[in-house]
């Protein structure tokens, strides 16, 4: 999806998943016999317990690219860390001209994001962070981004096993 190796790729079967559109795009080709419109959509699905995924779809209708978007988003489920609510460490990336931050939030502190950002880690079940979202607002990059920034995160328990010692001590120094 994003040629990133250590993803854990997920299976839609048996999973409560909820879809958020994030953009629908009007398309235009002009033709001999005039313009011609199609629309295009881009859509996260989620359990809000650490599987997302997103997908493109395109068709003469709204709805229809709307349906063909869920269903290639569910073909591209992956799985997030996610800890009380928030991730394990902050992280950034950067996707084309979009340029994505996030930050881990103490509870109670909210969601802090906006626009495509927002539907990724509503959809990822994470209800605490603060995150900032710079260069390009093309809601396409913007989600690509957000999703690499989410998959760079590395697991606490992968952490310690790396390093030999024992999780309190990752945590605590």
């Amino acid at each position: 999806m994003l040629g990133l190796d250590n993803i854990e790729r997920v299976k839609p079967g048996g999973l409560e998943l909820k879809d958020r559109l994030v953009s629908v795009n009007r398309v235009t080709k002009v033709t001999k016999g005039g313009r011609a419109f199609g629309f295009s959509a881009i859509v996260v699905v989620g359990d809000e317990n650490g599987t997302i995924g997103f997908g493109l779809g395109k068709s003469k209708e709204v709805a229809s690219a709307i349906a063909k978007a869920v269903e290639d988003a569910k073909k591209n489920l992956v799985k997030v860390p996610v800890m009380n609510h928030t991730i394990p460490h902050q992280t950034a990336a950067r996707y084309g001209g979009a340029d994505i931050f996030l930050r881990p939030a103490s509870h109670g502190t909210g969601l802090i994001a906006g626009g495509a950002v927002r539907a990724v880690l509503e959809s990822a079940g994470i209800h605490d962070i603060l995150s900032k979202s710079k260069g390009s607002s093309n809601p396409h990059n913007v989600v690509k981004a957000t999703f690499k920034a989410l998959l760079d995160i590395r697991r606490p328990e992968e952490i310690a096993r790396m390093r030999g010692v024992s999780l309190s001590k990752v945590f605590n120094g």
